[in-house]
């Protein structure tokens, strides 16, 4: 007699399998056996050293070009990507970032003890505050508070661009070549949202395995535009940031096209802003201890 009868005649075990979950799977031509996977670990590490962040004026002068393609592509001009000038090699201590945006379950679980204020949902936008969802109608000091409760921060603006790009400055998370099904993308349209990638409007956190980078962080690119910890300045080699109150977003979100998309894209924001197409992810210098939640 085998394990699985002997153990049922026992009575160690019940007479039927339940159907698998997220994080379990039925082996092809078995109804008895199950594989169980792991969970990715909730933050990915970056390995420290030099990288290329930023574009040359060729690689705006493309971005222009992919972007006259659009439905609206005659609102693109010379100004739309000069922010991303100029490239350069920037390096970077090893540093820990999410693997995914952080979801409405996760942040609600900050306001249930106290230290987050509530998502605002209440005004008629409550079909995005599903559990599986990235949190939204956030803003900056809601972010920066999560992630203060995960004894974390938000990422720096040169470590969200290194996650996205890698050492080499690849153009999108996952490569070079754009690709329509790695992301929930919208695009620059009178209707900006694009359910051809399967979602009208936001994703589930991870959702789209083809956009991961070579390192294992997903949704880089779309699904929600993300709050870093930095101020935003027209180019680079401006040393004045545009005010207090604005900030860097990254990534793009489920209404943007594909070249703000790309991994070198970057767009301010007001810090008080909240909306349906901004939420953020958390990071932490790999020196820092990981740390329950107190």
């Amino acid at each position: 007699m085998t394990a699985w009868p002997l153990a049922l005649a026992l009575g160690l075990l019940p007479n039927r399998v339940a159907a698998p979950t997220a994080d379990e799977e039925l082996l092809p031509g078995s109804e008895r056996i199950v594989t169980l996977r792991s969970p990715g670990t909730p933050m990915v590490k970056i390995p420290g050293g030099a990288f290329v962040m930023g574009s040359t004026p060729d690689e705006v002068v493309a971005a222009l070009a992919q972007c006259a393609r659009e439905p609206l592509g005659h609102r693109c001009t010379e100004e739309t990507f000069a922010n991303e000038l100029w490239r350069r090699r920037v390096r970077l201590p090893s540093f820990y970032i999410d693997r995914t945006e952080v979801s409405v379950a996760a942040y609600a679980r900050c306001v249930a003890a106290g230290r987050c204020d509530p998502a605002g949902y209440e005004n008629g936008a409550g079909r995005f505050a599903r559990p599986d969802l990235p949190v939204t109608f956030v803003n900056h000091d809601d972010a920066e508070a999560f992630c203060r409760f995960r004894n974390a921060r938000l990422p720096s603006e040169a470590e969200f661009e290194r996650a996205a790009r890698g050492r080499s400055g690849r153009t999108f998370p996952w490569g070079n070549l754009y690709n329509s099904r790695a992301s929930n993308h919208g695009r620059l349209a009178l209707m900006p949202n694009e359910p051809d990638d399967g979602y009208a409007e936001l994703a589930p956190v991870g959702r789209f395995p083809a956009g991961r980078t070579p390192e294992g962080v997903l949704d880089l690119a779309g699904n929600v535009a993300e709050w870093t910890a930095e101020r935003y300045r027209e180019r680079y080699d401006d040393k004045n940031p545009r005010g207090a109150d604005v900030w860097v977003v990254r990534g793009g979100s489920f209404e943007s096209a594909a070249p703000f998309l790309r991994g070198a894209a970057r767009r301010g924001v007001s810090r008080g802003t909240v909306s349906p197409s901004i939420g953020f992810r958390c990071a932490r210098s790999s020196s820092e201890p990981e740390r329950e939640p107190r």
